[in-house]
């Protein structure tokens, strides 16, 4: 009963140590659970036992197994492929070397730190051996003496957290009354302690989507749309799309991706964020006013008209309804024959004799003359009053100037002309065309001429 309770006391020390650091990093504690076999005669003794190392396979004669649980041990990794391990056994011995002996107890409480050489070899692979160094105390029936120990094993792995392992330690006791000895173990270990909040396979501690459940090539980060871009670097991650657009779709094929396309179903233009531009004239056709037609932004992209075909587009015509030039803002320009044409018109204007009022038989030459003016609706024209020499200078100047007002107010009242575009003057006696010596040049000399006001200085 009370080696029982020394086997008690040994599993409860092993199963409560939690000094040591971690067995894997995933997994990073480990419970062992096996067998162990005691040989005390491979340690280089006189009878009955023997040199170093031999007969170290010879079961039957040297090894004491008890058939039965008989070791338990609790790991944690360090890092660096290190890990430190503490050990409870039991057994019973009843073969000391060649020696038979009455059944003696056996009970250890060893602790170490284990090197595993199979990361020098592969570090994710299923065979690792490993190296150990460490020390532990063994009692022998009621003698119980401290231990330096060296250890070689080996872990199989069988499944991420399962792994089979073998083990043999060489225990060098430091009393001349313990005993030194080799303890052999077979069993499984169980590695536990990693978390995998999200259940992917992957735990937290490697897994960048910690919370969300993911895939192993992204470490742990889920790719919803299996664009093979995940979520976190996936401007779309619901819709599959190319690396070269965040993992957004292109639905038009034009190159931009659909969340920046004003138009993601229609083929466009980058420069028009993806917009179509059919006439080219840099406007988007869903604003283009005439989208097959080019034209300018400021017209809502339809060409300029040009009603009298003049060559002036109607933006830049002043007379958009009448052909005209470049030069006149597409108005139409008074030539010599038109001037001439005015005048002929002019000459048949009569006046009450010494009066400005014009006779009722002008008015006809006055609408024609009025006509005319329309024709040219940009251009200014000039009313000049003439007489003859008879008379006093200032009768006539005053004379004069009164008839081509008369004139000037007729075309502005009756015919509608803007005012703007009429200016009168008198001239008096001036400026005879013909003699005054005779009654026909004195007829020429009283006169109403039409001429162009930017000229009137001529």
């Amino acid at each position: 009963m009370k080696h029982l309770s020394r086997f008690l006391l040994v599993t409860m020390v092993v199963l409560g140590f939690t000094s040591v650091n971690a067995q894997t990093e995933d997994n990073p504690w480990a419970l062992g659970i096996g067998i162990n076999a005691v040989d005390l005669y491979p340690v280089g003794e006189d009878m009955p036992q023997g040199d170093y190392f031999s007969e170290y396979f010879n079961v039957d004669d040297h090894w004491n197994i008890l058939p039965s649980v008989s070791r338990l041990t609790v790991g944690r990794y360090i890092g660096a492929g290190f890990s430190a391990e503490v050990a409870g056994s039991l057994n019973r011995i009843d073969k000391f070397g060649d020696a038979s002996v009455d059944d003696l107890t056996y009970y250890a409480l060893d602790g170490g730190v284990n090197y595993n050489i199979g990361e020098l070899i592969n570090e994710d692979g299923w065979f690792n051996p490993y190296l150990g160094v460490g020390g532990g105390y063994t009692w022998v029936d009621e003698i119980g003496a401290g231990t330096l120990n060296g250890t070689f094993g080996i872990d199989f792995s069988l499944t991420d957290q399962i792994s089979f392992n073998v083990q043999s330690s060489y225990k060098h006791a430091f009393e001349d009354y313990g005993y030194k000895h080799f303890q052999h173990s077979a069993g499984i270990k169980i590695a536990f302690g990693g978390t995998d909040t999200d259940g992917d396979g992957i735990y937290d501690d490697e897994d960048e989507c910690p919370e969300t459940p993911g895939l192993e090539e992204f470490n742990g980060c889920p790719d919803t749309d299996g664009d093979g871009i995940p979520d976190k670097d996936d401007a779309c991650p619901e819709l599959a799309g190319p690396a070269e657009f965040n993992g957004c779709p292109d639905s038009d094929g034009d190159g931009v991706a659909d969340p920046e396309d004003e138009c993601p179903n229609v083929a466009g233009l980058k420069s028009l964020n993806g917009c179509p531009d059919a006439d080219g004239d840099g406007i988007k056709d869903s604003e283009d006013d005439c989208p097959n037609e080019a034209g300018p932004k400021a017209n809502n992209g339809c060409p300029y008209e040009d009603r009298d075909n003049d060559g002036v587009l109607d933006k830049d015509d002043q007379c958009p309804d009448v052909a005209g030039t470049k030069a006149n803002n597409g108005c139409p320009e008074v030539t010599v024959e038109v001037i001439n044409e005015l005048n002929e018109y002019s000459k048949t204007i009569l006046f009450d004799l010494n009066k400005a009022t014009i006779r009722k038989e002008s008015y006809d030459a006055l609408d024609s003359i009025s006509e005319i003016m329309n024709e040219y609706p940009q251009t200014v024209f000039h009313i000049e009053g003439h007489t003859d020499s008879q008379g006093s200078d200032a009768y006539n100047l005053k004379l004069s100037k009164e008839r081509a007002a008369s004139v000037r107010n007729y075309l502005v009242e009756e015919d509608g002309i803007d005012a703007s575009r009429i200016t009168s003057e008198g001239y008096g006696e001036s400026r005879p065309i013909a003699t005054n010596k005779t009654a026909a040049g004195r007829q020429q000399n009283r006169r109403v001429e039409v001429s162009l006001e930017k000229n009137r200085d001529k």
